[in-house]
């Protein structure tokens, strides 16, 4: 059923990096959300009140948060949609973002609440009415939830949207916690216990580690994260298939929102090499990259020697240097400078993120040691930085 609606309503649904067409997505969700939690609170509703059954008048509003989680993913994914404009030259993708977030507050929110409820159910017991309406309506409710959890799920991943998935784990934790009321009624049949306290517990602390997971997830992001390997790797792939360019260091990408990336790199290039020729090939690569891969991406130009063998081998041993105290170690930017008594040799030093600031201080203090040892006129010149991505 869900492709059959994805077609309807969505047009040109395969175009999944149109951003007209996520907007699209984004809305189908949200509306299937919003419609199919008010028909469950108006079924549960009446329900409750026919039956008198305080569990599933419970259950009632809880579906009427879960409407409200669907109303905050569609303003989410719809104002993620809006184009970039002089205040917010990026975009506006990170909307959705933001709304991930409120959508894991408002989980974390519900299970706290039904953790409370659930506790005062055990001090203050009181048997579950079975009525065979109630079981009927939570019945159905939970088949109505793990529908709406596939076709978020199916939606979510289809437009890599991390809202929508947190909305498909809402929908899942719905039906863990309508089958814990269902349970516990028929439980209640046979067993003289506080059964829905302590499932509802035990169901609140599931709902509440969720939303702390899609919180973490989406914060992460927020506040950013390393390039994804398999991307950073096609990226650098592109670069270095260009007869010019002989090395690339410094990747860093931006995550403006899904379909919303930007990145810069820097390029090694022969520094005797033609600049104009250089500039085209380096032009047209950004806009392969940008065509293939939809990363807008800024190639920055490292001219270095790659004739000078006395250069090449200078610099085989300040990387052997390197190597020797840490085997990640590696270098890049290399230049040197000629003198009489003094000769310089400036370079970068790539460092993985886990060494510490002293370390970093001391390994670039013993690199320069062992190098004066070999020629007491080097002169290491170092800058350490954290590794980005090295060719594989």
């Amino acid at each position: 059923m869900i492709k059959l609606l994805i077609s309807k309503f969505v047009k040109n649904h395969e175009a999944v990096d149109n951003l007209q067409v996520r907007t699209a997505y984004g809305k189908l969700a949200g509306v299937l959300g919003i419609a199919c939690n008010f028909i469950l609170f108006i079924l549960k509703l009446l329900a409750g009140i026919i039956s008198g059954s305080v569990a599933v008048l419970s259950d009632a509003f809880n579906n009427l948060s879960d409407m409200g989680s669907s109303v905050v993913s569609l303003i989410g994914t719809t104002a993620a949609s809006r184009h970039a404009d002089e205040e917010h030259p990026f975009g506006h993708g990170r909307f959705e973002y933001i709304a991930s977030l409120i959508v894991s507050f408002i989980i974390i929110l519900v299970g706290f609440e039904l953790l409370k409820t659930s506790f005062g159910k055990i001090f203050d017991y009181e048997k579950l009415n079975f009525s065979i309406l109630s079981a009927a309506v939570l019945l159905f409710s939970m088949v109505v939830k793990l529908w709406l959890f596939v076709a978020n799920r199916k939606i979510g991943n289809a437009v890599q949207s991390v809202v929508i998935r947190a909305a498909a784990q809402d929908s899942l934790n719905d039906v863990y916690a309508t089958g814990a009321v269902l349970l516990s009624m028929i439980l209640g049949l046979v067993v003289e216990a506080p059964i829905d306290g302590i499932m509802g517990i035990a169901i609140s602390v599931l709902i509440m580690f969720s939303g702390y997971g899609i919180a973490r997830d989406t914060i992460t992001i927020l506040l950013g994260t390393s390039p994804d390997p398999a991307m950073a790797d096609e990226i650098c792939r592109t670069i270095l298939e260009q007869d010019c360019i002989t090395g690339v260091h410094d990747l860093i990408i931006h995550d403006y929102g899904p379909g919303r990336c930007m990145a810069s790199v820097h390029a090694e290039v022969p520094e005797d090499g033609d600049i104009v020729r250089v500039h085209e090939i380096i032009d047209e690569t950004e806009k392969r990259i940008q065509k293939e891969l939809g990363v807008h991406v800024v190639i920055h130009m490292d001219p270095i020697s790659v004739s000078d063998a006395r250069i090449e081998s200078v610099r085989d041993l300040v990387l052997d240097c390197a190597q020797k105290i840490n085997g990640e170690f590696s270098v890049h930017d290399f230049r040197m400078t000629d003198g009489e008594h003094c000769i310089n040799l400036i370079f970068d030093l790539e460092v993985p993120f886990s060494v510490s600031p002293l370390e970093r201080e001391q390994a670039a203090k013993c690199i320069q040691a062992s190098l004066k040892e070999i020629d007491p006129r080097y002169n290491a010149v170092i800058q350490v930085e954290n590794k980005s991505w090295q060719t594989k």
